[in-house]
């Protein structure tokens, strides 16, 4: 084992236990970085807190994204590809950890898969929780400590080498991923791929949400990005009556239309989810409001009420069969 070094940082340092291939890689910003980490107390026995390897997947950092345990990108920007180092840091560059790890595991049981890319930062976020579920994690969280983390860098990529997430994009990608993904989903709609539609579509509707947030409600640009959410979802709800989740479908479209009582297509989805689970009066009410808002779209509402009445009509007469057989 090499000797202790030092990485010219207060309270940090580094022993390198098995050494990298070729030269330091470019940690450009952007760039992901995929590792292998053990965390472990400085006591006597070396207790493990959490290990990647035993949760069965590596790690990924984003460079520049604002890690919620901000030394790990400290520490893996003084390593090469392959090298195995153990690092001790000091409690001022611990005292979150415990909510990373809460994350972390939460991620190996399978309760909550987005948070395993953390890239929420401050230490404020400790004081939302009275228990992390996790009892060592708790008292950890009392009296943070020194902890020891053993790290094997396994790739390093340059933002053009792997398809970033939605998060991870600035707010200019966001905006040209949005038609992007819109696109993508309209072309699997169109092929039957009813549930790879929809994720294109939530993503993008992920993306609008959060440049949403940058501007003041119900100013022009906020509006522009709400018109474009709308149009998203109502594709989205088109997916979802493909895949029977008609109530979903009534949750989403009852939402749009409490903000925007004008927009014609989510009368017209919500009345098709609403005959779909025999809610007769109000498909007829919506398709009415829809003959009210746009005429044009007359032959459609038609349609839709022949079905609709066809359907109830089949209803009908198996409700009749079964009492008559309850009698017989």
């Amino acid at each position: 084992m090499d000797a202790a070094l030092l990485l010219n940082v207060e309270g940090v340092k580094k022993t390198i236990l098995h050494g990298g291939l070729g030269e330091l890689p470019n940690f450009i910003t952007g760039s992901r970085v995929t590792f292998h980490f053990r965390t472990m107390k400085c006591d006597e026995e070396r207790t493990v807190i959490d290990d990647s390897k035993q949760a069965g997947q590596p790690m990924h950092l984003i460079i520049g994204n604002m890690f919620k345990l901000e030394v790990w990108e400290l520490l893996l920007t003084s390593m090469r590809v392959r090298e195995v180092a153990e690092f001790w840091c000091d409690t001022i560059h611990t005292g979150v950890y415990p909510i990373l790890s809460r994350s972390l595991r939460q991620m190996a049981e399978g309760k909550d898969p987005t948070e395993w890319h953390v890239h929420t930062c401050g230490l404020a976020n400790m004081f939302a929780y009275h228990t992390l579920g996790y009892e060592d994690l708790d008292e950890l969280q009392k009296e943070p400590q020194p902890l020891l983390f053993v790290i094997e860098l396994l790739q390093v990529e340059a933002p053009s080498e792997y398809q970033r997430e939605t998060w991870n994009l600035s707010n200019a990608e966001r905006m040209q991923a949005v038609p992007i993904l819109h696109g993508e989903g309209n072309r699997l709609f169109k092929l039957g791929r009813h549930e790879e539609a929809s994720a294109k579509y939530q993503e993008a509707i992920v993306c609008l949400r959060n440049l949403q947030t940058k501007e003041k409600p119900w100013e022009a640009p906020w509006l522009k990005l709400e018109k474009m959410i709308n149009t998203l979802t109502l594709n989205y709800c088109q997916c979802l009556l493909k895949r029977a989740e008609y109530y979903e479908v009534l949750e989403h479209t009852s939402d749009i239309l409490r903000h925007h009582p004008g927009i014609v297509k989510a009368y017209y989805v919500r009345a098709r989810a609403h005959a779909e689970v025999w809610n007769e009066a109000e498909a007829k009410a919506d398709l009415e409001k829809v003959l009210e808002l746009e005429p044009a779209m007359r032959k459609a509402v038609r349609r839709e009420l022949r079905l609709l009445e066809s359907r109830l009509e089949e209803k009908r007469e198996e409700e009749r069969l079964r009492c008559r057989q309850m009698l017989g």
